[in-house]
């Protein structure tokens, strides 16, 4: 078995495990679990906690102590056991601390399984920025497969979710004690608060990339939404459009918003040199407004073309903030402190931001509900605006002139 399939199979189930329940996750919990918009919220806002700091020390372990590739795997092998306990739970404190304790396993193997990649690719000589993104996209593929498999057994509103999931992950997790070793570079003696992300603080001092990040950790709050409460907001509709294909198939129509994903990463470096990043940010955002916008005019009835323009428009108002925003970090940064510049922008979008739309999105919700019955129209539109005015304040608050001959080192 060549080394390049060897790690598509890892890239394809490290996302094969998140995307079984990432996204039907929020409808079995409020549909059949009964929680609460804010418990359902808080739930999701686990894994922004998590990814604040566990990347880090995560890193930091994999640099001095143990194998990258042995680390991924007791992280995978913890994520299945908990991930198997929380399909059994139906409580939300147990619920949230479950998934709490998941997340903080999970979310850091995103960066082990890229390190994984790139050290076996470096070893066996591969030409990684040529290579990696052929083998990654296989990752995304794992993502729909999983909501794919999840929607066609009917699975969506039921804890057999956690099971796929935690057989997954258990799976990955002794599959990656059989990749080749990528031992510790101790050479490098980072101290923890580099390894941290935190040597990458210093960007602050730049007004345009404070402006920035806060802006990046704004809009890190609008993805989180979708994520925890897509697939509930489909459900609702079972009384008014019985046996329609959005009711029936919360997550095929929902899986519409990753292929777009795949698609709209291609076009990042055309917009990115003809425009800017700041031009591309606010396409982005106002993306974001058309997203939230169409789902509460949506419906799975007469009005599932808006649904499913909507899922399309996900894909621009992802990839134009996540991996635009990525690429102009790493341009901005110093050579020395990328890496670490890179995982502050996680920790922004992924931490604080997530930690924020999670909770945030989960009091909307329940303002919105009364007698069990929610508004959905009125919590979208709240969505909406709120991403509104970020693009209303954006424009003035961030100066950044473009100037195309300073993106060429994006393309090399």
């Amino acid at each position: 078995m060549g080394i390049r399939f060897r790690l598509i199979v890892m890239n394809f189930m490290q996302f094969f495990v998140w995307g079984a329940w990432l996204i039907s996750l929020g409808g079995f919990m409020i549909i059949t679990l009964k929680f609460t918009g804010g418990q359902v919220g808080g739930i999701y806002a686990t894994m922004g906690l998590s990814s604040l700091f566990m990347p880090g020390i995560m890193g930091v372990i994999a640099d001095r102590w143990v194998n990258a590739e042995r680390l991924l795997g007791i992280c995978h092998l913890i994520g299945s056991y908990l991930l198997f306990r929380a399909s059994m739970v139906t409580d939300p404190d147990s619920m949230y601390w479950i998934m709490l304790l998941n997340a903080m396993f999970y979310m850091p193997t995103i960066a082990l399984n890229n390190t994984v990649s790139y050290k076996v690719l470096e070893q066996k000589g591969f030409e990684i920025i040529r290579i990696f993104p052929s083998i990654r996209v296989w990752g995304t593929v794992g993502f729909i497969a999983a909501m794919w498999l999840v929607d066609i057994f009917g699975w969506t509103e039921s804890p057999l979710q956690l099971y796929i999931s935690s057989a997954a992950a258990l799976f990955l997790g002794i599959y990656a004690f059989t990749m080749p070793a990528c031992p510790p570079s101790r050479s490098r003696k980072k101290g923890m608060l580099s390894s941290l992300g935190l040597d990458a603080l210093v960007l602050f001092k730049k007004k345009s990339m404070s402006i920035f990040f806060i802006f990046a950790m704004l809009l890190g709050a609008a993805l989180q939404i979708t994520n925890a409460f897509g697939s509930a907001f489909l459900s609702d509709f079972k009384t008014l459009y019985p046996g329609t294909f959005g009711v029936e198939h919360p997550n095929v129509l929902l899986s519409i918003s990753q292929v777009s994903e795949t698609l709209f990463i291609l076009t990042i470096p055309f917009f990115l040199h003809r425009y800017g990043i700041k031009k591309v940010m606010i396409m982005s955002i106002f993306a974001w407004v058309l997203r939230f916008g169409l789902f509460a005019f949506g419906d799975p009835g007469s009005g599932l073309w808006l649904l499913i323009l909507s899922m399309i428009i996900y894909g621009m108002a992802f990839d134009f903030f996540n991996i635009s925003g990525s690429l102009f970090v790493d341009k901005e940064a110093d050579a020395g402190i990328r890496a670490n510049a890179q995982g502050l922008f996680m920790i922004m979008t992924n931490g604080l931001g997530a930690y924020i739309g999670g909770t945030g999105g989960g009091w909307v919700i329940d303002h919105f509900t009364v007698d069990g019955l929610k508004d959905w129209q009125s919590i979208w539109f709240c969505f909406a605006a709120y991403v509104l005015v970020i693009g209303v304040i954006f424009p003035f608050a961030f100066r950044y002139n473009h100037r195309p001959e300073t993106l060429e080192k994006m393309h090399h």
